[in-house]
């Protein structure tokens, strides 16, 4: 059985850079044959990462406080340090290599779990990085004993994909991390959700008006006259709530741009620390562009449409790093789990990275088949024990490299009406159907189409994983089998697939120039590992399930077990230091 922890511990990217290398070094020293593009002879790995490596030589000094605990992450670190009795009040300061002079944090950042208080400092560079705890008398004076943390170590986060095409940078932070300018920040939690209020600009004027509710802030954006940068930070379980002032009556909180014409909405949508939860809701976006959607686990939501993120009519959007449970079920058999847990429609220029499906059904949908093509990343992403649809693609064209797929009971990636499909570097165990094209080769191997009987599409398929299981349900083009075949394999990344290689069905031929961005593709080992390493919620999120190997044969219900811990999840989460 494979366990999956939370843990606070930092693992450099030193290390990580030295396992792969290892894997690689140790991969060719142990004869690894290729096959048509599959490595077909990899050696043992193990089944989770390795031990948990102390972080970098952190220092801490405590003072009227004692620090537990200071961690580095992306863009992100955190400081926790024993409760006093007879404080209630603290002062957070940092400083390092994007922040010179000492920096107070925002009190929100600042939260009670039991018997420590922690807090996270946001929007800063990669680099090193110290803080200082100060305690706070009744009278409003600081502590003189400051506890400190110094040499922490910050990484910066993976920005590569199609969402930052044509010179666009999704949500409201720079590409090193810290707030563009004039950027705004709001705080939500479950106690003032529907009460938080701020000032957005409604007319030509640039009049200020204040509106109270996350939605009816976020729906103050659509006239189109506010473009100061929003970042929305979401702390603890935050639980359902449907309409206004909290969400839209489908049970989504919805960015929406204007009604005649998309808007740049330069919105980050974020979770603090390692336990934000949206419990029982999701996100929708309409003609929004230039979002941002990261560190947030999304648990068992109850949208109309029972999908936990759609995005729609939107361009330039990231959603990474966040952990997507089961949602609501809908009306159909295999809608039990929810319907999709990521779906994407009408939309161009989007990246989905790094985020942790569990046990999704249909897990992301990319295109209703009637729309114009946009291009669409996948990477780094961990399909956990999931069913179908990582991604199932119509028309549109999409990048799926570097991924994770685990213990996958339908199909991994299928392509349909006329789509594109660059699979690279992927890592497939334990995966039925890895590769498939409509009404072709393994998709009608049982006699019928495994999702439908719509035209198909074209994958090309290089230096993917596949072990015996996966492999065995997989049928690469050869010169002997040109018809039934799953996807073209080729040499090199940059092989042109030729136009005489056509779906059976519809006679689609594959886009060679849709690829149009740089980027550094991981061996499918490192690839495997950097995944299960920094997927999901920031320091892995605050819930742990262990998936059986058996539970791979489980599909269209719901783990009874992870079901129940997802129902009985409350968070530890006890209060939030608010101005």
């Amino acid at each position: 059985m494979r366990k999956i922890k939370t843990f606070n511990q930092f693992f450099i990217p030193g290390i990580i850079l030295f396992i792969g290398f290892l894997l690689i070094f140790t991969m060719c020293k142990g004869n690894i044959e290729a096959a048509g593009g599959i490595i077909a002879n990899e050696p043992d790995e193990p089944e989770e990462p390795g031990p948990d490596i102390p972080p970098p030589d952190v220092n801490i000094e405590s003072g009227a406080v004692t620090i537990i605990e200071a961690s580095g992450w992306l863009e992100t670190f955190f400081v926790t340090w024993e409760k006093l009795n007879n404080t209630s009040l603290y002062n957070v300061y940092y400083r390092g290599d994007s922040a010179a002079d000492w920096i107070k944090i925002d009190n929100p950042l600042i939260r009670e779990y039991g018997d420590y208080y922690r807090a996270d400092v946001f929007g800063i560079a990669a680099g090193i990085y110290e803080a200082k705890v100060l305690p706070v008398d009744g009278g409003g004076e600081e502590s003189e004993e400051p506890a400190k943390a110094s040499n922490i170590l910050v990484n910066a986060h993976d920005r590569s994909g199609f969402a930052f095409n044509s010179g666009k940078i999704p949500g409201a932070y720079a590409m090193d991390g810290t707030p563009k300018t004039g950027a705004r920040i709001i705080y939500i939690t479950e106690q003032n959700k529907e009460t938080v209020s701020m000032a957005v600009r409604n007319n030509t004027n640039n009049r200020e008006e204040t509106f109270s509710g996350l939605q009816n802030i976020l729906t103050a954006y659509e006239k189109g006259y506010e473009d100061r940068p929003l970042i929305i930070r979401f702390i603890g379980r935050i639980n359902e709530k449907k309409n206004p002032p909290f969400s839209d009556n489908e049970g989504s909180v919805m960015i929406k741009g204007n009604s005649s014409r998309p808007l740049d909405m330069n919105i980050t949508l974020e979770g603090v620390g390692n336990d934000a939860t949206a419990y029982g809701w999701g996100f929708r976006t309409s003609r929004a562009n230039c979002v941002e959607i990261r560190n947030l686990g999304f648990m068992l939501s109850n949208t109309s449409q029972k999908d936990t993120i759609e995005l729609q009519n939107s361009a330039n959007i990231w959603v990474h790093n966040c952990d997507i449970f089961y949602g609501m079920p809908g009306g159909d058999s295999d809608q039990k789990k929810g319907d999709g847990s990521l779906d994407i429609k009408i939309c161009d220029n989007i990246t989905v990275s790094y985020n942790h499906f569990w046990d999704s059904g249909k897990t992301s949908l990319l295109g209703n088949g009637a729309e114009v093509p946009g291009r669409i990343t996948y990477h780094h992403n961990w399909f956990d024990h999931c069913d179908s649809r990582h991604p199932r693609v119509r028309a549109h064209k999409a990048h799926v490299y570097n991924n994770f797929f685990d213990g996958i009971g339908k199909y991994g990636i299928g392509a349909t009406m006329n789509s594109s499909i660059f699979a690279e570097a992927n890592y497939f165990r334990n995966t039925q159907k890895p590769l498939l094209i409509s009404m072709q080769g393994s998709d009608i191997a049982d006699g019928s189409g495994t999702f439908s009987s719509e035209n198909g599409g074209i994958i090309k398929a290089y230096n993917n994983y596949m072990d015996e299981k996966s492999a065995n349900s997989y049928k690469p083009w050869s010169s002997s089998n040109a018809v039934e075949f799953d996807a073209y394999e080729v040499a090199d990344a940059a092989e042109a697939v030729p136009d005489t290689v056509k779906a059976k069905k519809g006679g689609a031929v594959y886009d060679n120039g849709f690829l149009s961005y740089a980027y550094s593709a991981d061996s499918p080992a490192t690839a495997r590992e950097k995944t299960m390493l920094w997927s999901g919620r920031y320091w892995r999120g605050d819930f742990s399930f262990a998936f059986a190997e058996s539970d791979a044969s489980l599909v269209d219900d719901p783990m009874p077990a992870l079901l129940s811990a997802l129902q009985n999840y409350s968070g530890s989460l006890v209060s939030v230091q608010m101005p």
